[in-house]
């Protein structure tokens, strides 16, 4: 496959997650992920800072997606919901992924540097939610625990819908845990 052809990153990430499917996370290298999707490891570099952030390609435009649902969201309506609202809103993409939803978590599982890596960017959505929450004129510390309950309720919906073969409604699980999580804290 030559070099300039359309969808790098998109290659490089079907390239690295078959691979990590196939052979384990630890098991592959950069060159190896290049090398499947028919590109050299210099392109992998313009698209990927480095190899464990091949199973989390989506998350910026998950992330911008989510504050631009904050952004979005109708006046008066409580910070927790407005945040379980977006991030729920913005999950409906992961839903064409269903089909490796799983092996994913999986994966992530195996390696403790992709579960760090998690962390991390559940950490950054969670920062960037209270932030958009704070424009709207939420105080600090509301704002600060609604994105965290609200983050909490998210992965909590997206772990059942894994849990349930992927084959629910993502987004309706995700706006279901927050009632879960009210019913468990009044």
């Amino acid at each position: 496959m030559p070099r300039w052809d359309p969808d790098a990153s998109g290659r490089l990430l079907e390239a690295g997650m078959s691979l990590y499917f196939e052979r384990g996370y630890a098991a592959v290298t950069v060159a190896e992920i290049a090398e499947r999707a028919g590109l050299t490891k210099r392109t992998f570099f313009r698209h990927f800072t480095d190899k464990r952030e091949v199973p989390f390609a989506g998350a910026a435009a998950f992330e911008a997606a989510v504050v631009a649902g904050v952004a979005a969201a109708d006046a008066g309506v409580a910070p927790v919901e407005v945040a379980v609202g977006a991030l729920a809103d913005a999950s409906a993409e992961l839903a064409r992924w269903a089909e490796h939803a799983a092996a994913r978590r999986a994966l992530v599982a195996s390696a403790p540097e992709l579960e760090e890596r998690e962390l991390s960017k559940r950490g950054a959505v969670t920062v960037a939610i209270a932030a958009a929450l704070r424009e709207r004129g939420v105080d600090p510390l509301p704002a600060t625990l609604s994105a965290q309950a609200a983050v909490a309720a998210f992965t909590t919906g997206y772990d059942r819908w894994v849990d349930g073969g992927a084959t629910a409604d993502l987004p309706a699980l995700v706006r279901a845990t927050l009632g879960d999580l009210r019913r468990a804290v009044c």
